[in-house]
């Protein structure tokens, strides 16, 4: 028998406001209160806000846009799809999130910004740090953070979304498969290169580097 998972404040603040957009009081293409005005609805502090946001925005029901705030995409969000994912072997989720993977290095060579580029260091270093101290959990956290960041950084919403539901199985297979930090030590390396070629906007390289990187997965 399995242990029950409890929710984490953030996961029911996100709970709370799925129902909300279920039952109609957010009608897609409308933007979600601001983060001050959920925090005072909830009682809760800003990171939690912004935490549960995430978990909608991943669970395909809403999209930030930087500087313009929280909209509504979707009533169902991608559940449907998560389950299809859910149900299909690991080698076919592979194969897709690599097909997705080559398509978005491709375009964020010449889409990214200077904000891209900036989180994805920050992650890069901190998937380097968890790799030294063989923190496995919260290496495969930064692993996927990364790639996150790029699959956001390519400018299609539709590819990023995809990118981000097929991540959620990709880290529960590193999870199931890793025992230690080793394999990200390796490639922590190449992950660099990709970032450094995406920096330069040298597509050519970048996605050499990504064919070596999904090949060593």
């Amino acid at each position: 028998m399995e242990p029950i998972q409890r929710k984490s404040l953030a996961q029911e603040v996100a709970d709370l406001i799925k129902q909300q957009i279920q039952g109609g009081a957010f009608p897609v293409g409308t933007k979600l209160p601001t983060e001050p005005e959920l925090m005072k609805s909830f009682s809760v502090g800003r990171s939690t806000i912004r935490e549960a946001g995430k978990y909608l925005a991943q669970s395909g029901f809403v999209h930030v846009k930087q500087g313009l705030g929280t909209f509504v995409i979707s009533q169902s969000g991608n559940y449907a799809l998560d389950d299809k994912i859910g149900n299909a072997g690991f080698a076919d989720v592979f194969e897709v999130r690599q097909l997705l993977e080559l398509q978005i290095i491709e375009k964020s060579v010449h889409n990214r910004t200077q904000v891209h580029l900036v989180t994805m260091q920050d992650h890069l270093q901190t998937r380097k740090r968890f790799a030294q101290e063989g923190n496995l959990e919260g290496c495969i956290k930064s692993d996927i953070d990364f790639h996150t960041v790029i699959a956001e950084s390519c400018g299609n919403f539709i590819l990023s979304e995809l990118y981000k539901t097929l991540s959620q199985h990709v880290s529960k297979f590193f999870s199931e498969v890793y025992h230690d930090t080793t394999p990200f030590t390796i490639s922590q390396q190449d992950h660099e290169k990709l970032m450094k070629y995406i920096k330069e906007r040298n597509g050519a390289k970048a996605l050499q580097t990504a064919k070596k990187i999904i090949g060593n997965l």
